[in-house]
């Protein structure tokens, strides 16, 4: 299930990288301004995000408009994957869903949505520099907790030839009672909602060789707040805070 998850994160990586280059040939291909001018101001532009982060990894969408020459309003939706700092991977003996991470109490998927601004903090001198822009926002959150299932030997099997999916329990499970990780849709109907805040601080460095198109590497910060603590992990306490690092690889396009 795991390389499952990866391989389809390659492929929406892949899809995006794809459009993102048709994007570039077709803004090249119009007859009107060709990127070339560093004086012509684009007032929309829209892009991508690819990102990992210091507790997993996801995808965005941004979508700007131009308030002044060097400032811009922008919206932001982005989901990622919300993994505990201390979660590990063990591999069990089961024939299949070998991996699993003992303590692990839900699978989390966060969804955020934002407002912000993003400011011009050294322009490009021409088309072969690097532009340095500083941006913020304050959004909404949600985090997903789907309850995560273990493969374990039925106590009720005088053989332990059959097998049962349960959730962790603290008192009875120890790593060699575990043999595999259960089906990912399993709990699906114990899934909760998380409500909360979040805000977001980045530094992107834009170097597209071209004024119409995006091209950036970003880092910066997210802070999310739950007024309802999230737990994740067992014999640790459940979260009200979570602060995370992280890098992107941003793509896109401007037009009028």
């Amino acid at each position: 299930m795991v390389i499952l998850k990866k391989n389809k994160f390659i492929f929406v990586a892949l899809f995006l990288l794809t459009f993102a280059s048709k994007a570039q040939t077709d803004v090249l291909g119009m007859g009107e301004e060709n990127g070339s001018n560093l004086n012509v101001l684009y007032r929309n532009d829209a892009s991508f995000k690819i990102f990992a982060n210091t507790r997993g990894y996801g995808l965005a969408f941004r979508r700007g408009k131009h308030v002044t020459a060097k400032t811009r309003t922008f919206y932001e939706i982005e989901g990622q994957n919300l993994m505990h700092p201390k979660q590990v991977h063990i591999v069990g003996p089961a024939k299949d869903r070998k991996r699993f991470v003992y303590g692990k109490l839900n699978s989390v998927l966060a969804l955020r949505g934002c407002l912000g601004m993003q400011h011009v903090i050294f322009g490009k001198a021409d088309l072969n520099a690097v532009e340095v822009r500083m941006s913020y926002a304050l959004g909404g959150v949600l985090a997903i907790a789907k309850p995560y299932y273990y493969q374990v030997f039925n106590p009720n099997s005088p053989d332990n030839s059959n097998t049962s999916e349960v959730a962790f329990n603290n008192q009875t499970f120890t790593t060699d009672s575990v043999i595999g990780r259960g089906e990912f849709l399993k709990g699906i109907n114990q899934t909760s909602i998380y409500p909360g805040i979040t805000g977001k601080f980045n530094l992107s460095f834009e170097y597209a060789p071209y004024t119409n198109l995006i091209r950036a590497i970003e880092t910066g910060v997210i802070v999310d707040f739950f007024p309802k603590a999230l737990p994740i992990m067992a014999r640790n306490p459940a979260e009200n805070f979570i602060v995370t690092l992280h890098v992107a690889f941003v793509f896109g396009k401007k037009w009028y």
